[in-house]
């Protein structure tokens, strides 16, 4: 009977953090993107009117479709000082970068701007700006 007991009990542990797991993946999602092109050296990328109105808690960034050696990206926050995150390096093509905390309880991001070099003869990429809700 202990046995039972004590299988029922794991089995809903686990299952309880396989739970947890998926949902905080699905709390991610793409806050704004926009076309990097090989002819510039950088880029602004705007949060649509219902990104914005999101608060955030993290952000990460990610790039599609080229290589791209990211100088710094500077976050435009509407209720804080701006961050800069200066020698992010190069992000591979379908690559991202680790996940930076956002600046208090009530975030919202209203601009991305990016220096960057795109890598290779590709002629643009997608920047994509991911939000933590």
């Amino acid at each position: 009977m202990k046995a039972k007991i004590r299988s029922l009990v794991a089995a809903f542990a686990v299952t309880s953090i396989v739970a947890m797991g998926s949902a905080s993946a699905a709390d991610w999602f793409v806050l704004s993107q926009g076309t990097l092109k090989s002819a510039n050296p950088s880029a602004e990328i705007k949060s649509p009117g219902s990104a914005s109105d999101k608060n955030i808690e993290k952000v990460k960034f990610s790039v599609e479709g080229a290589d791209v050696d990211v100088k710094s990206i500077v976050l435009h926050w509407n209720n804080r000082h701006d961050d800069e995150v200066k020698d992010v390096g190069t992000l591979k093509a379908g690559g991202e970068t680790a996940p930076a905390e956002a600046p208090g309880m009530k975030s919202r991001l209203e601009a991305v701007t990016v220096k960057y070099k795109i890598l290779g003869k590709k002629k643009n990429a997608t920047f994509k700006v991911w939000g933590y809700d």
